[in-house]
């Protein structure tokens, strides 16, 4: 970590930046705010003109969720693929099965190269479970159309989407609502 109680007085960039045609950004970690920054990312993208999608791996579309609302309302496709938490689950053979549905459609979704912006929401944690090929994920991530930018999203990255990331960042948690007994607060968590 950088000393962050002087101001900087010399530009920290390197001096040999270029410019990609498209990024691949990981947000991991056991702290809030992996899917917020992911939608805030999104946000950025359609105020510039970009056709954005936003595929959720986890999240059941029967929950009515601000992120879901406000990017509809922007013109970002979004889609809800998983069946909600899995210790809801009453059969995780199907939501196993969701998911490579959902991953399927994803890696059409990117292959198709129509959004320049694909937001994989919670994706980390179908890896990371064996739910989908981890090898599969990175080639295809990697190998995406060249001006396609993704985001992933969810907590314990696998090693090869960290590897392939351009940028990843890991969100900390110092401590949270739910430590202290608050339950997730509408407008806030969800």
């Amino acid at each position: 970590m950088t000393d962050q109680s002087e101001p900087l007085t010399q530009d920290p960039r390197p001096s040999n930046l270029r410019l990609p045609d498209s990024l691949v950004v990981l947000h991991t970690g056991n702290g809030k705010g992996k899917t917020t920054a992911a939608i805030g990312t999104a946000v950025r993208a359609v105020a510039l003109g970009w056709k954005v999608v936003v595929l959720q791996f986890i999240k059941s579309g029967e929950w009515k969720t601000g992120e879901e609302d406000s990017c509809r309302e922007l013109g970002i496709d979004f889609e809800t693929l998983g069946a909600g938490f899995t210790w809801d689950s009453a059969d995780l053979g199907h939501d196993i099965n969701l998911a490579r549905s959902a991953w399927a459609k994803a890696r059409g979704v990117i292959e198709a190269g129509t959004h320049q912006l694909v937001v994989l929401d919670e994706l980390t944690y179908l890896c990371t479970w064996g739910w989908i090929d981890t090898d599969e994920v990175a080639r295809v991530i990697a190998d995406r159309p060249r001006h396609v930018n993704i985001v992933v999203t969810g907590r314990d990255a696998h090693p090869k989407l960290v590897e392939i990331a351009d940028t990843a960042s890991e969100v900390r948690s110092i401590h949270h609502a739910y430590d202290h007994g608050i339950a997730a607060l509408r407008g806030i968590d969800f």
